[in-house]
């Protein structure tokens, strides 16, 4: 999936789309996305000057939205409507994420009950995991 696609799916915009490709997607199941970070993030202003780290909080972000895109592939007439974030447990960030990385995003859907999942995800820069979640989303009417 390209970000065009990527952008039918998903509500997002810059700055705040932060998947750049879905490389792998097994329906229902799991689903593999692509960030690269660049020196060209609005974020590295100000986190941290002469030290740049991409936010954890944003790690997250991206990852939710990859696991919104494997829900987002399972319905009917996906641009009418919008994936919420619920919740967010067993968060760990293990190592800082730097301009010219590629984080990979692996996410597997746990629990599917109704409109609302489950997933667990995890972030990989060089096959090394930089960060986990276990994260909860509904599916909602635009």
């Amino acid at each position: 999936m390209d970000i065009n696609e990527i952008m039918a799916k998903l509500p997002h915009r810059y700055p705040f789309l932060l998947v750049d490709r879905i490389i792998e997607v097994e329906e229902g199941k799991r689903i593999v996305g692509i960030k690269n970070v660049t020196i060209n993030e609005p974020f590295f202003e100000g986190h941290f000057p002469g030290h740049p780290i991409m936010p954890g909080v944003l790690i997250v972000e991206a990852m939710a939205q990859t696991g919104g895109l494997l829900m987002m592939g399972s319905v009917e007439n996906p641009e009418e409507k919008v994936v919420y974030f619920m919740s967010m447990d067993k968060v760990k960030f293990r190592k800082p994420v730097v301009p010219g990385d590629q984080l990979r995003f692996e996410c597997e859907l746990l629990k599917l009950r109704g409109k609302t999942c489950q997933m667990r995800g995890e972030a990989f820069v060089d096959g090394k995991k930089v960060a986990e979640a276990e994260m909860m989303a509904a599916l909602a009417d635009k």
